[in-house]
């Protein structure tokens, strides 16, 4: 069984550790491999000792504790791994990182899917370079715990599972989750890791008109890294293809705001859970441009109402 570190106070362990590495000079001169191997083991242990007890037990007990208090106290910051080792004092650190994740709901992501989010536009942190995240580095994206999250990741255990493409099984979750936040990581899982998961995730809005949005993509109060399926049906095919670049400019200059009854996300509760679209003044199956100037935001039922009154006329 793995040893568990000994949080004690910090000075203590120390001088301990500095008499323990200075009497190692004898067993440099030694010729014994194993000797010198066996004498550094308790060097190894005092040092996880102290890194473990950086952090008082009465703010955090064990190695996940350790983890998630340091990383709280460092939101939106890029951490090394290594960091996380120190402060854990455990081997298994990675494994505690992976529980307050999928267990305890912390949206913790990794360097490996951040970069994928920025591939599509959908990490923007202005104080994190993502070009230079190593894949064991880790940034804590929102501060709130999500307790519904053991849920969610048991169904998403389940689909992956499943004989299906990466964009469908990443739809199957999404629908199972309507109007619910879904971290990337949540969504990557899903893919079963697969590197193409962010640009399906796009794909399913641009191409196949499914009203999943992001921070950048409709809904700018969300936190950076959440994706929200906000109703379970698909836009017109003629209201599709819009490029993302140019659906964000139109909600931007919009106010994300609906340009017909002036609706936005912060009205939003159960009883009327509307989502904002970008509509096409010109109508696409009549030649109308994917362009800034063809298009207005709308809510979706004002969106309704108005190719509703199109067809009747």
């Amino acid at each position: 069984m793995a040893r568990r570190s000994k949080q004690q106070e910090p000075e203590s362990l120390r001088k301990e550790l500095i008499k323990l590495l200075t009497n190692f000079e004898y067993e440099l001169q030694q010729g014994d491999l194993r000797s010198k191997v066996l004498s550094l083991v308790p060097a190894h242990d005092l040092l996880r000792d102290l890194g473990s007890s950086l952090i008082p037990k009465e703010h955090a007990s064990s190695a996940r504790d350790r983890i998630i208090h340091y990383l709280q106290k460092y939101p939106r910051t890029v951490i090394d791994g290594n960091e996380l080792m120190v402060v854990a004092g455990i081997g298994e650190w990675a494994r505690r990182v992976r529980e307050l994740r999928v267990q305890f709901g912390w949206t913790i992501v990794n360097g490996v899917t951040a970069k994928e989010m920025d591939k599509e536009g959908e990490f923007p942190l202005d104080n994190i370079d993502v070009s230079k995240i190593g894949p064991d580095d880790y940034v804590l994206i929102n501060e709130e715990q999500d307790r519904d999250a053991a849920f969610r990741w048991n169904k998403a255990n389940e689909i992956r599972r499943k004989n299906l493409s990466v964009l469908n099984k990443i739809l199957e979750y999404m629908r199972f989750n309507v109007g619910k936040q879904i971290t990337g990581e949540e969504l990557r899982y899903v893919a079963n890791n697969k590197s193409e998961w962010a640009r399906r995730v796009r794909e399913l809005r641009t191409e196949y008109g499914w009203p999943v949005v992001t921070k950048t993509t409709g809904m700018p109060d969300l936190p950076v890294g959440m994706y929200v399926l906000v109703e379970d049906r698909q836009a017109p095919e003629h209201d599709r293809v819009i490029p993302d670049p140019v659906r964000r400019t139109v909600l931007q200059r919009d106010g994300y705001k609906c340009q017909e009854c002036g609706w936005h996300h912060e009205k939003w509760n159960p009883s009327d859970p509307r989502h904002l679209e970008a509509h096409h003044v010109k109508q696409h199956a009549e030649g109308g441009a994917n362009t800034e100037e063809n298009l207005i935001t709308l809510c979706n039922i004002c969106h309704d109402n108005i190719h509703r009154r199109r067809v009747k006329r």
